[in-house]
């Protein structure tokens, strides 16, 4: 097989640079940006002619870059290369996998369906599939999804002093479960309760077998980062020590990681698959296995 070639879009170079090496592979970025009317010039000054391509861009706020990653991916196949993948370390548009309220778009179908005739494979990091229980279900294309939990477990066993794990809401049970298989400690996960009109997540596990230990709050997704600051409150009612907070993918809407460490949070932690402050768990080996598992 003839050398990788990785195209990362705005924002992308540094994962790409990381995922070369480890792949055998080689970098080309692309010249990418705005006419005065904001519509996108895309230029691949590169002879892809019967080459392996891997497109790298996070989906992260994705409405912006979606035009641009199509029309790269479209160019590249057009330039003649024999294959063209996305490495997509976060995957927008998977929460709204069923209408809620008559008339809503299904975006997770949508979405998936916009990507998949313009790709041949897609490697993604923890994708949320809560209500979809497989990323083949909306993605029609061949695709390998890895788990980050391993890397956290072992952060979480080098730098958190007697952990305990706390699943934010009912949701976060498949990534909390599985950090903790990997770490061996203990879990709870909060429990949804009826107080007048609002149903609110509360612990209901009797935590005074727990004092000295540090609460360990893991999700996949911190976008306004409202449930972990409501846990927060509650371990503080119950006298427990400043809980970390980690998630999958760090989104955080704007003014959510300041709000999440003004609550008391002792650590806000994330992988890259967004670029953030809070990065602190590393996850190319991850993509470079799925992308090698796809590959062969």
């Amino acid at each position: 097989m003839t050398r990788l070639v990785l195209v990362p879009l705005p924002g992308n170079e540094e994962l790409a640079t990381r995922l070369a090496p480890q792949l055998n592979g080689e970098v080309f970025v692309p010249e990418v940006r705005a006419f005065p009317d904001a519509e996108t010039y895309l230029r691949l000054d590169r002879d892809l002619h019967g080459r392996e391509v891997a497109l790298v861009c996070t989906m992260d706020r994705p409405d912006p870059k979606f035009l641009s990653l199509l029309f790269a991916a479209r160019t590249v196949t057009d330039l003649g290369a024999a294959s063209v993948g996305l490495v997509a370390p976060y995957l927008a548009y998977m929460r709204q996998d069923r209408r809620f309220q008559p008339g809503e778009a299904i975006t997770s179908k949508l979405f998936a369906s916009f990507l998949s005739p313009h790709f041949d494979w897609l490697v993604t990091v923890d994708p949320h599939l809560h209500r979809i229980h497989r990323l083949g279900d909306v993605y029609d294309l061949p695709t390998r999804v890895v788990h980050a939990a391993p890397l956290i477990a072992q952060w979480i066993a080098r730098e958190v002093s007697k952990p305990l794990l706390i699943g934010p809401d009912s949701e976060s049970v498949q990534w909390v479960d599985e950090v903790a298989r990997t770490s061996g400690a203990g879990v709870i996960v909060l429990e949804k309760e009826r107080q007048g009109d609002q149903v609110i997540e509360v612990l209901t596990s009797d935590m005074s077998k727990w004092r000295g230990h540090t609460p360990v709050l893991v999700d996949d997704i911190i976008s306004t980062g409202r449930t972990m600051i409501e846990t927060l409150a509650q371990l503080r009612r119950v006298e427990m020590n400043p809980a970390v907070c980690i998630g999958v993918h760090g989104i955080f809407a704007p003014g959510a990681y300041e709000d999440l460490v003004a609550s008391g949070a002792a650590r806000v932690v994330t992988t890259d698959t967004v670029r953030h402050v809070s990065n602190a768990i590393e996850i190319s080996k991850l993509l470079t296995d799925g992308i090698r598992e796809i590959l062969i």
